[in-house]
Order: structure tokens, then sequence, then C-alpha cells
């Protein structure tokens, strides 16, 4: 069917060719090649979500007025109810391992339109599709077309915005770290993490920073928790740690336990031994105990015995075989005279403050943690400077075991903190500033991150690695993308096995 035949039966699909043709990119280690269009129009059943340039909005800023999401039978009810309106022939596109490929294809009117693309897997009978977008603006699976059981899983994120589709490997975010090399370093690594991790309580809206339990973080991917405690002096006769945010409980219904927060970790761990899990330790609160006792009673108290066994506090960075099963402690925190001499975890002590891209003072660690954010305006330095540090992040390549860089210095471990916010300015409370730098970073990820000359600072590029990066309020309303699409910038890494 020509196009003049199809915008006469369908002005819908008229309106569509005037928009920009959609861009692809394959994020994966794996050869596609797009053999077929179709455009859809959306059944009635999809209607409801926000369309035109409130879907556009939702996706920026994180927030939707849109009912919830359909149920899986809801969805594949209207996915069987859509009708195709026509198949506009294309010519066979490659999609090349991390490549981005422009398409003459129009994106699709967001609000009544969906796309469903084909793509074969060359040198085999593996076919997937993609139907987009979806009844809410979080990421899709591909389809397989046959049952094959050596077919891949692919994972697509649609940036109507930018006319963009991302394609991902579809990682088992509970253990991802199992399909990765053992030798790499840890630095090496695209590591999701939180921003005080177990703040998910009930608690002032200042000091809750997260959506969901420390287990629940750790289920969808997190690797990564920043933990605060109080310590309490000597005279006080007990060496438990409250867990704090600044001098705040997390929690307005009693105090929360770092004791409690290990036995979930433990927990986790024991059911996904392939997985380590790095862990910021750093004292804040109003106890009156100092960095030095903190380091004695961790020691003597919370790493004794068997449950010594399960930490990782060797004074530098681990290859990943030498962490899985483990806790890696990052210490933010100054050790006593005593301990100073073997050493206790990746030494981040000499933390550079409200920095927009420093180093510890063990060189061990390069950190961005911008985190005066006093008014809505400052939210978009905030993003470019999170933005410019995945950048540099990305230059990095190791090149064997030995933690060592393509110039022959040692690979330091990137930490980004997407977190920032004001006590004073409600409009800057952690969800807040979350919901415009997450989908931001996401829209990054997708679009720039890993491309030459792409990023802030037009920067070359290594392996593309994230390092760690560090997020607020994930997993808000079930919504997993950045640390899916955090996740699959491994998958460069999988070469290297």
């Amino acid at each position: 069917m020509g196009a003049a035949a199809s915008s006469e039966a369908h002005p819908i699909y008229q309106a569509a060719e005037s928009t920009m043709g959609l861009t692809i990119r394959n994020l994966t280690i794996t050869p596609l090649e797009l053999v077929e269009a179709e455009r859809l129009i959306k059944p009635v059943e999809l209607s409801s979500e926000p369309s035109g340039f409130a879907k556009i909005t939702a996706r920026i800023t994180g927030r939707s007025t849109a009912p919830p999401a359909p149920t899986a039978t809801a969805i594949a009810t209207s996915a069987a109810a859509a009708i195709a309106t026509t198949k506009p022939p294309i010519p066979s596109t490659p999609i090349h391992p991390f490549s981005e490929s422009p398409t003459s294809i129009p994106a699709p009117e967001p609000s009544t339109e969906q796309l469903r693309l084909t793509f074969a897997e060359p040198g085999t009978t593996h076919r997937y599709t993609a139907t987009f977008p979806g009844p809410s603006p979080q990421s899709l699976t591909m389809q397989h077309i046959s049952p094959d059981p050596t077919t891949k899983e692919f994972t697509i994120v649609y940036l109507p915005r930018a006319s963009y589709l991302a394609i991902f490997s579809s990682a088992r975010l509970s253990s991802w770290m199992a399909e990765l090399p053992p030798s790499l370093p840890l630095s090496a690594l695209s590591i999701p993490g939180t921003h005080n991790s177990p703040t998910h309580y009930t608690a002032l809206p200042s000091v809750r920073c997260q959506a969901v339990s420390v287990r629940e973080q750790l289920n969808n991917g997190i690797r990564f928790l920043d933990i605060r405690v109080s310590v309490p002096d000597e005279s006080a006769g007990d060496t438990d740690l409250a867990l704090v945010h600044s001098a705040f409980p997390i929690s307005l219904s009693g105090t929360k336990w770092f004791h409690d927060l290990l036995a979930e970790v433990y927990a986790f761990l024991d059911e996904n031994p392939s997985e380590g899990v790095l862990m910021s330790v750093k004292r804040e609160g109003t106890g009156k105990g100092t960095d030095h006792l903190l380091g004695k009673y961790l020691r003597d108290r919370y790493f004794a015995g068997e449950d010594g066994k399960r930490w990782y506090t060797a004074p530098r960075i681990p290859a990943l075989e030498e962490a899985r099963g483990k806790i890696v402690l990052v210490r933010r925190f100054h050790l006593d005279e005593s301990m100073q001499e073997v050493g206790f975890g990746i030494d981040g002590s000499v933390w550079p403050d409200n920095c927009a891209d420093g180093t510890c003072g063990s060189g061990q660690i390069r950190i961005q943690d911008f985190y005066e954010v006093g008014q809505t305006e400052e939210i978009d330095k905030k993003i470019e400077l999170a933005r410019a540090e995945l950048e540099r992040a990305a230059q990095q390549a190791c090149v064997s075991a030995g933690e060592m860089n393509v110039s022959g210095g040692p690979l330091p471990m990137f930490i980004n903190f997407l977190s920032a916010s004001s006590f004073f300015n409600a409009s800057c409370w952690p969800d807040r500033i979350a919901a415009k730098i997450n989908p931001s970073v996401i829209e990054y990820l997708c679009t720039g991150h890993g491309a030459a000359g792409k990023g802030p600072g037009q920067l070359t590029i290594g392996d593309a690695g994230t390092g760690v990066v560090v997020i607020d309020w994930v997993g808000n309303n079930g919504d997993w993308d950045i640390v899916r699409c955090i996740v699959g910038w491994n998958s460069r890494l999988q070469l290297k096995a």
C-alpha cells in the first residue's frame, strides 16, 4: 500500500510522516537487523495514559496523573486488539552492537499509535518484536517470535521526545554480576547504588530518600549501599549503631539498627552468591562516639567471628571474584592508629565536600557529590554535573585483571551521586529532585553515554562504564529503568571474557 493510500485511509499516518525519523541504538553485544515495521492504531484500552505533551512531560519529570498501569491481562488484551494500519516497506537495516542507526521510519503519534518493529539476529533463525509506546513510559521487553530456547532477552527504552529507541540486554537484576568476567575490578563495572539506602520509612520529607526497602533494592540490581550511623561513646556501654540521615533518625516509628540492615544484606548474598555489595559507612547523627570508635566497633562487634568472612576489608578495590558473596567496605571515617597499618576497607575517609568532580584522599575514589541544590533552577546544573561524571567514567579502559588503566595508572572507582536536597525548600526535597534527575540520566544513558564526543565534555570513550551511580527514590511505583540502563552498560565488558 502506498503512502498516499495509507494517509487517505488513516489520517493519523499522514501526521506521523511529518515527524522525525526513529533512531535505534543497539547497546548489546548482539548484532541485530531491522527487517519489518508495522504501524498500529492504539486500541481504546490504552488510551487512558497521558497523551501528546503530557506523556513527554511524564517521562521528563517522572510524575504522571494517569491511572495505575494496566494489568498484564489488560495489556495482552490491548495488544491483541491493536489494528495494523500499514507495513511501510523498509530496507533491511543492520543495527550493529554499540552503534546508533537513524531510520526513515516516522515515530508513532504518542496518544493514538504504536510501532511494531521486527528484528532478526543474523546467522540464526531468531526473531524479536518490539511494540511501543507501551501503557506507561517504562521500559518494555522484546517478544520472541519463535519459542527457541537459545534466544536472548532484550529490553527497550523508548524516548518519545527524541524519537529514540535504545535496546539493552535484559539482565536478571537479582544476579546480574553472574554474567561478567570474574577477574574484572569492581571499578570497571557499571554499578547502580542508592543514597541513604535504608531511608524508605515514614520520616521527615527531607530525610526520606528511598521508596522501597534495602532488600527490594538488592533484588532489583542495586549493588552499592550508602549507610550513615550514629556512634555512641564508650561510656554508653552499648556498641549498637543507629541508622541516621544527618542528625535525624530515619524513621518516625522508632530507631532502626545497623545489625538488622546487615541481616537483610547477608540473607540476600546467601541467596545470590554470585553478587557482591559495596557498602559505604559514614558517621553522622548525634552520638558522641568518634570515627576511631566506629572502626573499633565495626571490627570487634560486626566483623568478628563467622560474620567476618562475609566482609571484604582489604584496603584496595577488589576483583569481582574476590567480592562475590561479600560486603565490600567503603570506609568514610578515619581509623584509630592501631588499625592504620593493616588498613580497613577502601579508603574514602578524606571526602571532598559538595564537589563537582573530586578525588578522595587515598586516590582510590573519584567523586561527584554536589548536593547543595537550594533552588529548582540549580537542578539543571546538578544534571549536567552527573552527566559529565558519567562521561569521565566512560573514558576508563581496563586492559587486564590488574586494575590498570590504558594510561598505565590505577583504575579509580567513580562514585556519582544523583542525589541533592534542600531542607528549607519543599520543591528541592529528595523525591522532587529525583523526579527530574532520574529520567534525565536515563535519557543520557540511552542517547549519549558511551559515544565519543556526545557527552558534555565531548570526550573520547574507553570501556564506556558508568562507575557507581548513586540514586534517590529508585523503584518508585515499580520503575527500575534507571537500574536497567546502568546494568545494561556492563554488556561491553562481556567482550573481555
